[in-house]
């Protein structure tokens, strides 16, 4: 197989132009993400870099509107060592946690929307 043995290098949420500041916030400060610099070509173009472990999230903007995430299921999943300070690092930032309605065997977890709609997965292995 041709993917076997890929790897995700990256990751990229977008988010509308006119909440990039909030967003930005919501990716250093509620989720405290390491920021890593952009290559200096595509900083004019906004939006930020963060790395976690071995992938990197980046955060685009777009023109377009909120609820043109706010409304979909799909999303990215962050796995954490405790969830319930994770849970309680963003009820600080005054993130709505938004509970799991599907519970999965092997996983306990809550999902949170960025200030672009995108929704987030947050996860610790049960």
């Amino acid at each position: 197989m041709a993917f076997e043995n890929a790897l995700i290098d990256h990751v990229q949420l977008t988010v509308p132009m006119e909440r990039e500041a909030e967003a930005l916030v919501f990716y250093r400060t509620a989720l405290g993400l390491k920021e890593i610099p952009k290559p200096p070509e595509l900083q004019k173009n906004g939006g930020a870099w963060f790395q976690l472990g071995t992938v990197q999230l980046h955060i685009a903007r777009e023109p377009i509107g909120t609820e043109a995430n706010s409304a979909s299921k799909r999303h990215a999943c962050f796995v954490v060592a405790e969830l319930s300070a994770a849970e309680q690092r963003l009820r600080q930032h005054g993130v709505e946690i938004i509970p799991d309605q599907q519970p999965t065997e092997g996983w306990i977890r809550f999902y949170v929307r960025d200030p672009g709609g995108n929704r987030l997965e947050i996860a610790q292995r049960a």
